[in-house]
């Protein structure tokens, strides 16, 4: 079970579909032909979704609508080069991915990342946990506690190397599929399993670790 799907505020979004052939063809269409509505139609149709991408990257407002606003212009000027290989939904996403994580590592280039291997859980070598696992469900689905856990939840997923983040959220928040996140971020289907599943072992931990420590303050 992902992580997210216990927090209903963050759940994923119902009805959520990146990219239909069908609805793709006519603004793919307009785009090409130059048409003079075309541009408002690619902002109406993706503005919410690139910007939620953009900023699940950057980490802040103002980077993300830099991002995105580049982003369209991009898409606008370099629309003959789109062949189809691959949704346009997919392809546009992709265009703002780069963006997002070429600006993030302007942003960050003289800031030390954590190394995933250092936060993950502990596994013996028959695949069990090594660390004592602590049973926080009840706090989970406990209404006193709802904004304890929504706000560890989103400690754990800010503390999260960016590629890691990204995968979680387009995963477990955005409802994405694996092949759809793949083509968005230009990896291996095999690479966003191993990221979204390294990313909710990581966030679990935090959300332990973040219970465990409240509830010891509250018994003392």
């Amino acid at each position: 079970m992902a992580i997210l799907e216990y927090e209903p505020s963050v759940a994923p979004r119902e009805n959520k579909v990146w990219c239909r052939s069908d609805r793709e063809e006519p603004l793919v269409g307009a785009l090409r032909r130059r048409e003079p509505t075309a541009a408002d139609d690619l902002v109406a149709t993706y503005h919410s979704r690139a910007y939620r991408l953009a900023i699940s990257i950057t980490g802040n407002a103002p980077d993300a609508e830099e991002v995105v606003q580049d982003a369209f212009w991009s898409v606008i000027r370099k629309i003959d080069t789109f062949r189809g290989d691959s949704s346009f939904g997919s392809w546009f996403y992709r265009i703002v991915s780069n963006a997002a994580f070429k600006k993030l590592r302007r942003r960050r280039s003289h800031r030390l990342e954590i190394t995933m291997d250092e936060v993950l859980p502990a596994f013996s070598e028959g695949g069990r946990h090594a660390e004592t696992v602590v049973d926080w469900s009840a706090a989970v689905h406990d209404p006193a506690r709802a904004t304890e856990v929504r706000l560890a939840i989103t400690a754990a997923i800010a503390e999260l190397p960016d590629h890691y983040r990204v995968a979680l959220l387009l995963r477990d928040v955005e409802g994405c599929s694996l092949i759809q996140i793949a083509e968005a971020l230009g990896v291996s289907v095999e690479c966003v399993k191993a990221r979204v599943h390294r990313a909710r072992l990581f966030a679990r931990k935090r959300l332990t670790e973040s219970l465990t420590v409240n509830s010891s303050r509250m018994v003392v």
